[in-house]
Parts: structure tokens; C-alpha cells; sequence
């Protein structure tokens, strides 16, 4: 059950929200970046050789964002634990997703992040890549949460929130919670874990990425929870797998955000 602040503010904010507004924006978003997270959800009862959805949500620094439905299909192995679309799928699935924001800005992205809880495969790569524009820079980083490692600092106070890490350069721990000196607190009540990043595929400048997701991960559409651990990117894209399966298991346009808070 939520406190009245919280209740106060989701029905507020999701007003203004559905009303044209745009309350939610990144500061010095950088020019022409397209952050794109990919959930894959688990469907129940079963029948035949389709046992997931994927579902898929593009995030602009505007506060805009659209929400796509990927293909229903045999995405998770039970071999390798672990979710992947084929390469006929993926390449729709981005297909969507560069048209969407070329229908926005008149033009594709620079770049374009493709954030997941997956090492995307050969097949899958390919497939994304097959789609997007040869002037576009395409990232895969694969994001996860993970208490394997923990870090104290001397005193009373707990690790500072954006400490990274480094353990190559393609890979970092990155404590997105902890000690934020403007508040003068931590606001959590377990010692911070920190999240595992790895540019997969692609190739990015790994400070650059990090500093992405520390912006990213101060949102949160569905909460007045200020930097709640994971970037909004699959944050909001796994609340939504939610919905997402719920519904009917034909593909559908895509929608704003708006449409799901």
C-alpha cells in the first residue's frame, strides 16, 4: 500500500502526462541518441513451441518515449536459461523502433543503445543491425543486477551513488544507488549493490555509457522513487511486459507511453 505523497504524486504527474505534458526530462540530454529497452516475459499456459513475448521501449531525453510489442515465439531456452529472438524478429522489432523515432525527428538517431538483461546472440545482432541505418551507431549493452560484490567506505555512510568500477573497457560495477550528497542521505535500507554493465556488441566510450545510465536511472514513470537502481529503459520496459502479456498475442502498433501509466 502506498503512503499519500506517492499516491498524490502518481496521480498528478500521470495526468499532466496523458494531457500532452512533459514532466519527465534529462538534463544536457545528449543531440540525437535513441536509448532502446528490450524485456522478454514468460507467457503462462503454454501451448506449442511459443513460450515468451518480447516487448521493447524507445526513450528520448524529451520525455517522449514509445512503447512496441515484439513477436510471440520460442525465445526462451531452457538449455541456456536465457531469452533470443531470431534474426527475422529482431530486425522487425527494430525496424519499428527506427521508424518510430525517424516519424519524430524527420531523420534516424546517431546512435542508438539497445539496452538488455541478455548477451545478444549472433543471429540476433545481426538481425537488429540488418535495420538500421548505416549512419547510425548501434550499441548492445547487457545490464543486470547483481549482490556478488559489496563496497564500503570508512565511517557511518554507505558507498556514494555513481561510484563505478572499472574492470575493462568495455565493462564496469556501477553503484546507481547509494550516499547522494545533495540530500544528505541514502535512500535505501540495504547495503547498495551495484549493477553489472558490458558492452556487448558494438563499440561505445564506456564513461559515456555510464554516464547515460546514471541519467536514466533517476526516472521512474510510475513512481515518485528518486534513483531506484535500474535505468528507466528497462525499468519501465519490464513493467510493461506486464501489460504486454496480459493482452491479445497479435502484434499491435506501437504506443506512448502514456497509454500504459
Amino acid at each position: 500500500m502506498q503512503d499519500p505523497a506517492s499516491v498524490a504524486w502518481n496521480l498528478s504527474t500521470t495526468s499532466f502526462y496523458k494531457a500532452d505534458g512533459k514532466p519527465w526530462r534529462i538534463a544536457e540530454v545528449r543531440e540525437g541518441v535513441c536509448y532502446v529497452g528490450l524485456v522478454f516475459k514468460l507467457l503462462e499456459n503454454v501451448k506449442g513451441r511459443d513460450n515468451a513475448c518480447c516487448g521493447a521501449q524507445m526513450f528520448l531525453g524529451s520525455g517522449d518515449g514509445v512503447v512496441f510489442k515484439g513477436a510471440v515465439g520460442p525465445w526462451y531456452s531452457e538449455t541456456e536459461k536465457s531469452f533470443h529472438l531470431s534474426k527475422e524478429k529482431a530486425a522487425e522489432l527494430m525496424a519499428l523502433v527506427v521508424d518510430a523515432y525517424v516519424g519524430k525527428h524527420g531523420k534516424p538517431p546517431n546512435e542508438l543503445f539497445i539496452h538488455g538483461q541478455i548477451r545478444f546472440d549472433r543471429d540476433e545482432w545481426s538481425g537488429f543491425a540488418s535495420t538500421v541505418p548505416a549512419g547510425t551507431k548501434l550499441v548492445g549493452v547487457q545490464i543486470r543486477r547483481q549482490n556478488e560484490i559489496k563496497l564500503f567506505r570508512y565511517g557511518k555512510k554507505p558507498v556514494l551513488r555513481g561510484t563505478a568500477i572499472i574492470t575493462s573497457d568495455r565493462s564496469a560495477y556501477l553503484w546507481t544507488v547509494g550516499f547522494i550528497p545533495r540530500l544528505e542521505t541514502y535512500p535505501g535500507r540495504e547495503v547498495p549493490n551495484p549493477i553489472t554493465v558490458d558492452i556487448v556488441r558494438g563499440d561505445a566510450d564506456l564513461d559515456v555509457v555510464l554516464a547515460d545510465l546514471m541519467a536514466l536511472t533517476k526516472l521512474n514513470f510510475n513512481s515518485a522513487t528518486f534513483s531506484d537502481g535500474l535505468p528507466v529503459t528497462l525499468r519501465f520496459a519490464d513493467l510493461v511486459g506486464e501489460i504486454l502479456t496480459a493482452g491479445p498475442s497479435d502484434m499491435k502498433a506501437p504506443l506512448p507511453f502514456k497509454f500504459y501509466i
